[in-house]
């Protein structure tokens, strides 16, 4: 499905006021680096690139606290943004990508995955990582340790239930996942409560959601 050398490097720096994940993945063989996210903080996100080659800007999804310091970052690095088409009300990308795209990446390739529900434009992007034979996977807003993505109506809602059982669920348990805000996590390690999650009755509920 993905191939890959050796696992990516994954750096993270918490920025702006909500302190929204901004992650760079590096590839090793070619030390060629993604900029994922940049939330604030341009001089921040500048020095989490250091050593690395910068190949693109990649938009998770277009959420302000996600997008902030875009500009500023694409004028100083001179690389392509990638983001999903859905989110070309607020930005300007370079390359529009969609479910089940892949893109090379040095000695990796990437795989994205629609996963709507907290935004309709949100993606996550997929590599492989060879020792565990699971998944190196920057999720954004799609899940966290801790529950799903904020909703902002029913149906938004009824859109999480089904990218969790259509998208991340079918995911290895070795899966490594990367959110938008707060601690990476292991896949395997919540996905009881995932599962009991996505099989209750919640009837209209929409908004701030646990696992419990």
């Amino acid at each position: 499905m993905i191939q890959a050398v050796e696992p990516l490097e994954v750096r993270c720096r918490p920025v702006g006021a909500l302190q929204t994940n901004a992650y760079v993945l590096v590839e090793p063989t070619s030390r060629h680096s993604i900029l994922v996210d940049p939330g604030a903080e341009p001089e921040a996100l500048y020095t989490l690139l250091t050593d690395t080659v910068p190949q693109a800007i990649f938009i998770t999804h277009s959420h302000t606290d996600h997008i902030g310091a875009l500009t500023a970052m694409r004028q100083a690095l001179a690389v392509p943004v990638w983001a999903h088409p859905l989110a070309q009300a607020h930005i300007t990308a370079d390359q529009w990508l969609n479910d089940g795209d892949t893109i090379p990446f040095g000695a990796a390739t990437l795989r994205l995955r629609a996963a709507p529900g907290h935004s309709a434009d949100m993606l996550m992007c997929l590599a492989d990582d060879p020792p565990t034979g699971g998944l190196t996977a920057i999720v954004g807003d799609t899940l966290f340790a801790g529950g799903p993505g904020r909703t902002r109506s029913a149906a938004d809602f009824r859109t999480t239930l089904d990218t969790l059982r259509d998208i991340v669920l079918p995911l290895p348990d070795a899966t490594h996942c990367y959110p938008g805000h707060g601690e990476a996590f292991r896949l395997g390690d919540i996905r009881p409560q995932i599962l009991a999650f996505v099989q209750r009755d919640h009837g209209n509920f929409y908004g701030d959601a646990t696992w419990a």
